[in-house]
């Protein structure tokens, strides 16, 4: 199974890896604390499988002890970082659909900030640290997928390692209840807070709930299928003590892809730990890569560009940075709007058309530019061939006439 994925995998994790890097700055600005957090750590758990399969590619040497111990850390703070941040993204949506922050001063944008911060920093740092009361030894090596932690598969290991994901997966999926039910409750008062907010939009608003939506419905079901396949690969040893659990501790086994192969649920679970954060980090892309904010931003990276290479930029600019298009209140969450209403031609939002006729215009002139300065050089090299000698035009001028 590894082998049949590995041109695959390194490629989906690579991107994963950059994908979510790209809408950083932007929600940076918007102090969107949740999403800042869900973006880095889906990125550095894909930077890390990358690194693996390609290191530990038809082998299962311990060549990176080193890097070995801080990946299976950056693998453990993953699995509790993503759910973290989709709590504190969710919890952010129910305060908003609450309009309980109808007026946010800068104090409280910081102590939000700083609360979100302790959930997806300081909380994967706790958990990580507790992971050494049910780790077996060093770490693992599987052949074709790199290091992985060594848990000792005892009753502390599902309380201290698997219900960290469930637990904020269930909370999360009370959050998204309350967020909807507080929607359909306030619309109007909602509407006007967000007419009147300069860093969320409606558009925003429903890809943030949408991906929470996503991933709830994801970590819950992952959560109950990881626990299954590890109580039903290794059988339940009972616990004894600290010291038992890490007897000869500095240890590393190795697995070699014939030995864990053989066994379908335990390559299932090796295969769906990689994935998962792969997985996450390419929803992630797909629903904000490709909103209104990050297309103007392609656009206005576009133009760049073309004035680094010299060209002219004619592109049609898709929102001012100065004037932000709204809806107006009334009709922008107003479901019960009959379809024969219409808005004014103001308000109607180019979505996809000038975004394809940008990418078009760019490469065209990237063409253009291209084609002309070889069209020069090689009209400079063959000046000479083209341009008649001076005895030439002579022995032309001496023919005679007819």
């Amino acid at each position: 199974m590894a082998n049949l994925d590995y041109p695959l995998f390194p490629i989906f994790a690579f991107f994963g890896f950059v994908l979510p890097l790209i809408p950083l700055p932007w929600h940076f600005q918007a102090w969107n604390s949740g999403t800042c957090y869900f973006m880095l750590w889906a990125s550095l758990a894909c930077l890390n499988q990358f690194v693996n399969s390609i290191i530990w590619k038809g082998n299962v040497i311990n060549s990176a002890p080193v890097w070995c111990d801080i990946s299976i850390r950056i693998t453990m703070g993953a699995i509790a970082g993503l759910p973290a941040s989709s709590f504190c993204i969710v919890r952010r949506l129910y305060g908003i659909a609450a309009v309980r922050n109808a007026s946010i001063t800068r104090a409280e944008k910081r102590r939000a900030i700083i609360i979100d911060s302790l959930i997806c920093v300081l909380g994967p740092m706790i958990y990580i640290a507790l992971q050494y009361i049910v780790q077996g030894h060093r770490f693992n090596i599987f052949e074709d997928v790199g290091c992985m932690p060594a848990l000792y598969n005892t009753i502390p290991l599902y309380f201290i390692t698997y219900s960290w994901s469930l637990i904020f997966g269930l909370v999360s999926a009370v959050y998204c209840v309350l967020s909807l039910r507080a929607f359909a409750q306030r619309r109007l008062e909602f509407a006007q807070f967000i007419s009147c907010n300069k860093t969320l939009t409606i558009g925003r608003y429903f890809r943030l709930m949408a991906l929470a939506m996503t991933e709830l419905m994801c970590t819950i079901p992952l959560s109950v299928v990881t626990i299954w396949l590890t109580a039903a690969t290794t059988p339940i040893s009972p616990w004894i003590s600290l010291a038992n659990t890490h007897i000869d501790f500095s240890r590393v086994e190795q697995f070699p892809s014939v030995i864990y192969e053989a066994d379908p649920k335990m390559a299932l679970g090796i295969q769906v730990n990689r994935w998962a954060s792969v997985v996450c980090a390419l929803i992630f892309f797909g629903f904000f890569g490709f909103a209104e904010e990050a297309r103007r931003n392609y656009a206005i990276w576009g133009r760049s560009i073309l004035r680094t290479c010299g060209i002219q930029s004619s592109l049609p600019p898709f929102f001012s940075d100065k004037k932000r298009q709204r809806l107006p209140a009334g009709l922008s969450l107003n479901l019960k709007l009959d379809s024969t209403s219409t808005l004014p031609k103001h308000y109607v939002v180019r979505r996809h058309h000038w975004f394809l006729c940008d990418i078009i215009s760019i490469a065209s002139r990237l063409a253009r530019c291209l084609y002309n300065d070889k069209r020069d050089r090689i009209s400079a090299q063959c000046s000479s061939c083209r341009a008649p000698s001076s005895a030439l035009r002579y022995s032309y001028s001496r023919l005679p006439t007819t």
